[in-house]
């Protein structure tokens, strides 16, 4: 372990790891002290002597509002949608804008999007909730109904099961955290139960299995066992705080922490219990994980350990040689995340990173670390470890598990190699 000096401050900056990657106690007891002769020429000199005062401190602004709106200076800070379908109508995706974010909450408006057959605009008044099956008693809710039922909130992350399936492909495209990445968000839901109302319902002798229904065009189902929906599967009525949004489910959705998306279905109109699962097309034909001997692995539920640097990260520019903050996300669908080690040279050594919080059950986490870039390349990780003892893999131990042509459930490392231009792009290492 060695030192260097800020040659302006005369600051110890500790490297614990190749490359240029300092200490986490620098963003701890230290902070950032004395970086402004590392940082360069983005810190300007004030003459305090001189203060101007802009021109829109000199006027009023604009009135209040209805709904806020973000800055129109912050206009690139939006989902990346992907093409209408004209064969699938209303089928596709918009992902989060990642590497555009800080902090562990996804707003609202940039929370990513999948659909199976568009977004369906329904009417709370009209929209009912069915528990039928091996109940002793069916019950019909309506959503006003829900609403005077006792709630919890809870912060968890989503995860669409084909998120990051695009580092499966032989070559790395050049692509941003959120082309591959952004099918990843994080809020704060509110709901009721649904331990609650099938205790309500009654459960019958000889039923292990749920099955749930949306009321979109394709009438989405998945199925998800018992013991799981009594543990801590909720329906959700909000989203950080506001009613949730018709792309998210409006009036209600089904949501089943730490397990892959598609089974947190959106626009709940039906759940009925089984003593099987119903095995619907979205569980079948799709969702399930392609093993080399051609077999399939069906439900397989929970989304791996994970972490992204999202900052640093691909078509960024490094535009300066110094401090820089290597950040990013990381979760797990079985624990908290306990522990994300941080690479500047491609895994050869790892150093570990600040994790804000305490670190929270089936939610992000952001992590941190000071890195020293001095102008040569570099190929920057990371590697998320749970509560459970679980590790991210390298995408060859993941690609030894699974064909080639499962695009399901990747989880692997991801690597971003910087050029001595600053380029940040994919790359697999």
């Amino acid at each position: 372990m060695s030192e260097i000096n800020n040659q302006n401050n005369k600051t110890p900056w500790e490297r614990v790891a190749g490359n240029g990657l300092l200490s986490r106690r620098h963003l701890l007891g230290l902070s950032l002290a004395g970086a402004t002769g590392l940082i360069g020429s983005r810190v300007l000199a004030a003459d305090a002597s001189r203060v101007e005062i802009p021109q829109w401190s000199k006027r009023p602004g604009r009135d209040p509002s209805a709904y806020g709106s973000p800055s129109g200076f912050a206009q690139d800070v939006r989902r990346l949608a992907g093409n209408p379908n004209a064969t699938l109508p209303g089928s596709g995706v918009s992902r989060t804008p990642l590497h555009l974010l800080q902090g562990n909450i996804t707003p609202n408006s940039l929370h990513f999007e999948r659909h199976h057959a568009g977004v369906p605009d329904i009417d709370p008044a009209q929209h009912q909730l069915l528990i039928h099956g091996l109940v002793r008693q069916p019950l019909r809710f309506r959503y006003e109904d829900l609403l005077a039922y006792p709630m919890q909130s809870r912060i968890h992350f989503l995860e669409c099961s084909g998120n990051s399936g695009a580092n499966t492909s032989p070559q790395a495209g050049d692509s941003s955290a959120a082309a591959i990445h952004g099918l990843l968000s994080c809020a704060e839901w509110t709901g009721v139960k649904l331990s609650t109302l099938l205790e309500e319902a009654g459960i019958a002798e000889g039923a292990s299995w749920v099955t749930s229904t949306g009321a979109d065009g394709a009438s989405m189902g998945r199925s998800i066992p018992l013991n799981k929906a009594l543990r801590d599967v909720f329906i959700a009525l909000y989203q950080n705080g506001e009613p949730i949004r018709p792309e998210q489910g409006y009036p209600m959705r089904l949501f089943v922490p730490g397990w892959e998306g598609n089974v947190s279905v959106k626009w709940l109109t039906q759940i009925k219990l089984s003593d099987a699962p119903a095995n619907f097309r979205d569980e079948t034909s799709r969702y399930t994980d392609l093993l080399p001997d051609g077999r399939a692995l069906q439900f397989t539920f929970p989304m791996g350990v994970k972490s992204l640097i999202t900052s640093p990260s691909g078509q960024m520019q490094l535009r300066r040689q110094g401090l820089h903050e290597i950040t990013g996300v990381a979760w797990s669908g079985s624990a908290a995340i306990r522990r994300v080690e941080v690479s500047a040279d491609g895994g050869r050594s790892w150093a570990d990173a600040h994790l804000e919080g305490t670190g929270q059950d089936l939610a992000l986490t952001r992590f941190r670390l000071p890195w020293l870039w001095e102008g040569g390349p570099a190929v920057l990780q990371s590697r998320a470890i749970d509560a459970a003892g679980n590790v991210q893999p390298t995408r060859q131990q993941f690609q030894e598990i699974y064909s080639p042509a499962n695009r399901f459930h990747y989880n692997a490392i991801q690597s971003w190699s910087v050029s001595e231009a600053g380029e940040v792009k994919n790359v697999y290492a």
